[in-house]
């Protein structure tokens, strides 16, 4: 059969370039893909897949479709990552990072090295860090989770478990830090394990070292470490329900700015640390602006939703008016929701902690001198005090933003125990 389409040529040319498809004839490639972002190296691409979207990236190594057909939107693949089945849109996946059959993971995703899920996983808008594993029968949307220091010692997350991530208001301000970024990134942080047919109702955030019990819903924040969490179940009636009251704003503020926080921070340490890493990799520039690409598009929906929220809000005054607890506090929120969103991004951003963030690039860039390797190891293997100089600069982007937050919403006495005043 003579192979005339533009999607059959690219076929051909990725067969000649050295991609590995058994049965060529059962693939559709978009017209809009280019083969120059497919790797010739190793990669296999199974029968009935289905690759779409002009920023798609495939390197060397991957494998496509092993365990069922796959469909790709636009998504960065990593080198030696294989995605066994499924539906992949908008999202990255790096080095060795692997997903099960039946998966379906839409935009906003990140899988950082390692990170894994078995099959029939649900995610967007998630940020799994190095070694994360996602055990089967998951829905897991609007988290970021870190924690472990290899694939024996991992995060993990048990089977037919999920982040409830939708209030009966519609609501989507309810995005759950799992761990952290500031110490998340240094990978030499205890485990987290979340007990299987359990759930977080987000927004939450939760302490390394934690395990949750099977069957738990956790709805509260546990920022200790290192306990077993066995949480009660609500008693049983029927209540009166007051809808769009907005009674917890304040920590639902808090949990929404931090999540935030923790997004530009990571940002940060792309910028400043990851970024020579891709450099090194074939394709890795297409890659590193991938991920970049997905930090902005989370910011992006955090934000959507915090408006969003806002304007409910604003209508929960109108509605309840002075019965409306911390009316003050909600009339900030409505009169300064753009000044809040523009907290994330810019100088406060660039320009906090830069003392530490100097102090620390210096230290990592003698020590992976003398230590080169891939991304993890190296990592993994600075000295004590240089992971916790970084730590420190992260962490004070956070509580920059923070304290900033705090000044433009007086009312709602944010983060009053979290941090610091500057001298």
């Amino acid at each position: 059969m003579e192979l005339k389409t533009e999607s059959h040529q690219k076929i051909v040319q990725l067969v000649e370039k050295g991609v590995k498809i058994p049965n060529p004839l059962t693939l559709d490639i978009g017209d809009e893909i280019k083969v120059d972002q497919i790797s010739g190296n190793g990669v296999k691409i199974y029968p009935g897949c289905r690759i779409y979207g002009a920023e798609t990236v495939i390197a060397a190594g991957a494998q496509i479709g092993h365990e069922g057909p796959v469909t790709i939107e636009g998504c960065q693949i990593g080198p030696k990552v294989e995605l066994k089945g499924g539906y992949f849109k908008k999202s990255a996946f790096l080095e060795n990072a692997s997903m099960g059959s039946g998966a379906h993971v839409r935009e906003g995703c990140i899988f950082e090295e390692q990170a894994n899920g078995a099959h029939c996983v649900g995610l967007k808008q998630t940020i799994l860090f190095p070694f994360v594993t996602l055990g089967s029968l998951i829905n897991f949307c609007d988290c970021l989770m870190t924690g472990g220091t290899s694939r024996k010692d991992h995060s993990e997350v048990g089977s037919s478990y999920i982040h409830f991530n939708f209030t009966p208001s519609g609501d989507k301000t309810t995005a759950s830090l799992i761990g952290d970024v500031p110490q998340g990134v240094m990978l030499n942080q205890p485990a987290i394990f979340l007990g299987g047919q359990g759930g977080i109702v987000g927004p939450v955030r939760l302490g390394y070292g934690n395990v949750t019990s099977a069957g738990t819903i956790l709805r509260k924040d546990i920022l200790e470490s290192n306990k077993l969490i066995i949480a009660k179940t609500h008693r049983a009636g029927v209540f009166r329900s007051v809808p769009d009251f907005y009674a917890g704003l304040p920590r639902l503020l808090e949990n929404n700015i931090l999540y935030l926080a923790n997004l530009a921070a990571l940002e940060q340490w792309y910028i400043h640390v990851r970024q020579t890493f891709f450099n090194s990799q074939e394709l890795g520039g297409l890659i590193y602006a991938g991920v970049l690409s997905k930090l902005e598009l989370a910011k992006k929906e955090r934000i959507k939703r915090l408006k969003a929220m806002t304007d409910k809000v604003e209508s929960s005054l109108d509605k309840y008016g002075d019965k409306a607890r911390s009316v003050a506090g909600k009339r900030e929120l409505c009169d300064n929701i753009e000044r809040i969103s523009q907290l994330f991004s810019g100088e406060i951003v660039e320009k906090s902690g830069l003392e530490a963030r100097d102090s620390f690039l210096e230290a990592f860039i003698d020590h992976r001198k003398e230590n080169d390797g891939a991304y993890v190891e190296v990592v993994q293997s600075l000295p004590v005090g240089v992971s916790e100089t970084g730590t420190a600069w992260l962490q004070e982007i956070i509580d920059e933003i923070s304290r900033q937050a705090a000044t433009v919403l007086p009312g709602l006495a944010l983060f009053k125990r979290r941090i610091a005043q500057p001298d």
